[in-house]
């Protein structure tokens, strides 16, 4: 049988950027309701500078960044997630630490070299109005996500959300294994420890595109999400970037109700999020070229300048939205935005459209539409000759051999780097690797397999000490 030990070897590169407090909490978007007030809420990170009509040159000028890294000037931003109780009535979740921006550096076949995001870039990914995952549940393997329905742009955008439900009492569910948002009564049963909300986004460059209306149409997914091959007439690989944001739904236990999304989506399969590229261009280049710690930590890259992870950072608001009651308890959504739980879409704003900040009319209350179960599953190790599916648990290299080892139950795997094949023996297969962030720890581990023989398998995994102070800071809640 085999059994799986832990060795160090060097792995695909990427780094996450702690954002733990936001920046704001406001109706505002300037991608898709530019110089005016948005449709629905967003949870916004990064960049003092960003505002309902905000531009590289304004999130550069920005005094600040609610992200960890100083050089950092983007801008990112979700939807907001809200719970409304059986008499109607709307609170905001807690959010808990923030969001977690990881930049994955997977080059095209046949290269070793990314390019970094472009000044004035910015791009939205996942569609606000989609009410419903209409492929198989769970996902088919990936080796047939090269026929169709499955080789198109549509199902790799709704592939690349995730919801996954924490309980860090148990071995983690893959990242992007749940496409919709599991209904009340899952989340109260399972997700003792909230529900984490994943977003890829494309990472396939037309290389001519900067600035277009929709946001959307100068890239691409590559063929598996976050890895593969990218479409034609899209040659240039950008770093993937893969926001994750946690919500205490489990706050509400035992309540009667339901939560919904800003933008009035119950069935989370309108979650997206949007990204304004905020570093100077030469420096995001060497961070791309440089940073290349298999680690993830920002603190192995001497290039970075680290705050605080406390620090504060707020963008300043319009008058219009001063005063705009954006947590709650409320009548309805902020904005007056209407739930619309599908199957058909919804009609809320989207880049490019003629739509305003003004959201439509609300309909009449829809009749309620079933939610998809999909029931917990753990994730599973895959071959290093595999690249990544959602489902797949992970972790990263191991940077010092004078770790202490420990055993641990791993959390679920924000995102996968994989391994390189292995080199010093023909005996060894080396599983593909990833950052895990558990409930109380960060691990860093590397699963190898050799062939010997046993009666049982032996798993070991690695804690990594001096690294509670990030989970501990990404469990701390605000809000602003």
């Amino acid at each position: 049988m085999a059994a799986f030990l832990c060795l160090l070897t060097p792995t695909a590169a990427f780094w996450r950027m702690p954002c733990r407090t936001r920046s704001g909490l406001a109706r505002i978007d300037p991608l898709v309701s530019n110089g005016t007030v948005a449709q629905h809420v967003h949870a916004i990170h990064g960049s003092s500078g960003f505002s309902i009509d905000a531009g590289f040159d304004e999130l550069i000028a920005g005094s600040c960044t609610s992200c960890q890294v100083t050089q950092d000037k983007s801008s990112y931003w979700t939807p907001a997630l809200y719970f409304q109780d059986a008499s109607g009535k709307m609170n905001l979740v807690d959010q808990v630490g923030g969001m977690l921006a990881y930049y994955l550096l997977y080059p095209n076949a046949g290269s070793t070299s990314l390019s970094a995001f472009p000044a004035n870039f910015h791009m939205i990914a996942g569609n606000t109005n989609y009410r419903n995952f209409s492929y198989p549940v769970p996902d088919i393997q990936k080796s047939l996500w090269y026929e169709a329905p499955y080789n198109t742009q549509t199902f790799l955008e709704q592939a690349a959300v995730g919801f996954n439900c924490l309980n860090y009492g148990k071995t983690p569910e893959g990242s992007l294994y749940r496409h919709f948002m599991p209904d009340k009564a899952y989340l109260d049963a399972n997700c003792v420890d909230g529900i984490r909300l994943e977003l890829m986004f494309p990472s396939c460059w037309d290389g001519k595109s900067f600035d277009i209306k929709d946001q959307k149409e100068h890239v691409a997914y590559p063929s598996q999400v976050m890895t593969g091959e990218c479409p034609a007439g899209f040659p240039i690989r950008l770093p993937s970037l893969f926001y994750e944001t946690i919500w205490n739904t489990f706050a509400f236990a035992g309540k009667s109700g339901q939560f919904v999304l800003s933008n009035g989506d119950p069935t989370g399969c309108g979650y997206h999020g949007d990204f304004m590229m905020g570093w100077d261009p030469a420096f995001l280049q060497d961070a791309v070229d440089q940073c290349t710690n298999p680690s993830g930590q920002i603190e192995d890259c001497p290039l970075f300048h680290i705050q605080a992870e406390d620090s504060n950072c707020n963008i300043d608001l319009p008058s219009a939205l001063v005063s705009e009651d954006v947590i709650g308890p409320m009548d309805s959504l902020p904005g007056n935005v209407p739930i619309v739980s599908g199957p058909g879409p919804a009609s809320g704003a989207t880049a490019g459209s003629p739509a305003t900040g003004v959201p439509p009319a609300p309909p009449s209350p829809p009749a309620a539409i079933p939610i998809p179960t999909l029931s917990y599953s753990a994730g599973q190790s895959l071959a290093s000759a595999d690249s990544y599916i959602p489902g797949g648990i992970f972790a990263v290299s191991i940077p010092s051999t004078s770790d202490t080892s420990t055993t641990s139950t791993p959390s679920a795997p924000p995102a996968v780097t994989p391994a390189p094949a292995p080199t010093t023996s023909n005996t060894e297969s080396f599983f593909s690797t990833q950052y895990i962030t558990s409930g109380h720890a960060v691990l860093e581990i590397l699963w190898v397999q050799e062939i010997v023989t046993v009666t049982e398998p032996l798993t070991t995994t690695v804690l990594v000490p001096g690294r509670k102070r990030h989970i501990n800071h990404h469990l701390h809640q605000n809000v602003h």
